[in-house]
């Protein structure tokens, strides 16, 4: 899932539920279930190869999504800065997979390899290959791609 549609999901949970540490808990863990539904994401190969010399590419990808999820959250949403810490707070789990490539330890690797079990794809070389494997089933990215924009639409009405 690009961190976009996690940025805009989090930040309409942050905005809906009025008590706000429940708010912002759901708005941490709403990563983990968009995660699992099919979707399409742009390869970050380098960065997660480590291979850092040639990550620049892959570190302008992220950057400009999550720059464009932030301006959605600023243009649309009635209070920015709680709707922003929801929207950080779900894409905190990639967040702590990068910490973790950059400073391995037993706590986050636990987690990663949470993430990537319950991840929709069953690995990142798939992600290069015109259609996805998850758990047997082939998907196109057409269907991600259009999925994650019927989320953003539907995001973007929440939040106005």
């Amino acid at each position: 899932m690009i961190l976009m549609v996690h940025l805009l999901l989090g930040a309409v949970i942050v905005s809906k539920i009025k008590f706000l540490p429940l708010a912002l808990l759901l708005a941490f863990l709403i990563h983990y279930p968009l995660d699992m539904l099919p979707h399409w994401e742009y390869s970050i190969k380098n960065i997660l190869g480590k291979n850092w010399k040639n990550s620049f590419k892959d570190f302008m990808k992220v950057l400009l999504d999550i720059s464009l999820g932030i301006l959605l959250i600023f243009i649309f949403s009635k209070s920015f800065f709680l709707s922003l810490l929801g929207g950080l707070l779900a894409i905190l789990p990639d967040g702590l997979t990068l910490i973790g490539l950059i400073a391995p330890n037993k706590l986050l690797r636990a987690h990663e390899n949470f993430h990537r079990e319950i991840h929709f794809f069953k690995s990142a070389e798939e992600l290069e290959s015109p259609e996805v494997y998850q758990r047997g089933k082939k998907i196109f990215p057409f269907w991600g791609i259009l999925f994650e924009i019927l989320l953003i639409i539907l995001a973007i009405y929440l939040l106005k």
